[in-house]
């Protein structure tokens, strides 16, 4: 996780795992979801509906690169980044591991979305300057 500079531990739980006894593909999201969320808050009290000035995000795509299998009780890290800032978007990639061992990446699109007006916006200048103060 060198290149993460923000990790939350993660143990899998009875809800996180399929039929198949291991973790659900849909789950993997969800984790992505928990690191995201705690991600924001930790760069300065952001949340997915508040980035400052009445902007919250929309995810329109989301990539899942499943590595190996995780089982219920793994205990796992989830390393989140911001990769790439445009004007009223950026990518945030996601690395889930288990000791050394990678069981998954992936990265989500993140638009800047004004939820009164139904639109996208700008990124909030506040917003663009946390993350530019991780590089």
């Amino acid at each position: 996780m060198e290149d993460f500079k923000f990790v939350l531990p993660y143990t899998v739980r009875v809800a996180d795992v399929n039929y198949g006894g291991h973790v659900a593909n849909s789950a993997v999201l969800n984790f992505f979801q928990d690191a995201r969320i705690a991600f924001l808050k930790y760069l300065g009290n952001y949340s997915e509906i508040d980035l400052g000035n009445g902007c919250g995000i929309i995810l329109p795509e989301a990539h899942v690169n499943y590595l190996a299998e995780m089982f219920l009780g793994d205990e796992l890290e989830i390393g989140v980044r911001i990769s790439k800032v445009s004007r009223s978007s950026f990518v945030m990639e996601y690395r889930i591991e288990r000791g050394d061992e990678a069981t998954a990446e992936g990265w989500t699109s993140l638009v800047c979305f004004d939820y009164q007006a139904r639109k996208p916006r700008r990124l909030p200048a506040e917003f663009r300057e946390a993350v530019e103060g991780l590089e």
